[in-house]
C-alpha cells in the first residue's frame, strides 16, 4: 500500500457520477496496485460538502488528492475546481481532472481554474490502466504533497 511520509495511506476524493466509471476506476487502482483509500462522491455538491466536511461528511477523512469528472449533476466539475482553488482551506489541495471530454475548451478552462492535471479517460482499458499507475507513479509516489 502506497503511504504518505508519516506512513498513513493516501487519501484519494474520486468525484464520478458514472457507476461504471467508478467501479472501473476502482477495478483499476486495484489491479494497478494502487492501494491506497478511495472515497467516492458522485455530484459536485456532495464533493464540496466532503471535503468541507459538511453534514454526513462531518466526519470525512481530508483528501490528499481529489480526481474530479467535468460532466457532474447539481454543480460541474468546472464549478467545484472554482471553488476549491477559491477556498483558503482547500486551494493547495491537488486536483487532477479524469474525464472523457477532449475539449480544447475544457482543457483550458481547467487550467485556467489552476488544476494540477488533466487526464483524459482513454477507451482502451490498457491506456486507462496506465493512466492510474501514472497517477499513483506521480502524484502519489513522486510528488511531495501538503499536509492536509
Amino acid at each position: 500500500m502506497n503511504t504518505t511520509e508519516t506512513g498513513r495511506p493516501v487519501e484519494i476524493l474520486l468525484v464520478e457520477d458514472n457507476p461504471g466509471d467508478v467501479r472501473l476506476t476502482q477495478e483499476l487502482f486495484y489491479d494497478a496496485k494502487v492501494r491506497n483509500r478511495l472515497h467516492v462522491v458522485d455530484d459536485g455538491v456532495k464533493a464540496l460538502a466532503y471535503l468541507r466536511g459538511l453534514g454526513e461528511y462531518r466526519e470525512a477523512v481530508r483528501p490528499d488528492i481529489v480526481l474530479l469528472d467535468l460532466n457532474l449533476p447539481k454543480k460541474d466539475g468546472r464549478e467545484v475546481l472554482a471553488e476549491i482553488k477559491a477556498d483558503q482551506k482547500l486551494r493547495k489541495l491537488p486536483v487532477i481532472i479524469l474525464t472523457s471530454s477532449q475539449a480544447e475548451e475544457d482543457i483550458l478552462k481547467a487550467y485556467n481554474l489552476n488544476v494540477n492535471g488533466y487526464i483524459t479517460k482513454p477507451v482502451d482499458s490498457e491506456k486507462l490502466i496506465r493512466a492510474v499507475k501514472t497517477v499513483d507513479d506521480f502524484w502519489i509516489t513522486v510528488v511531495k504533497l501538503p499536509s492536509p
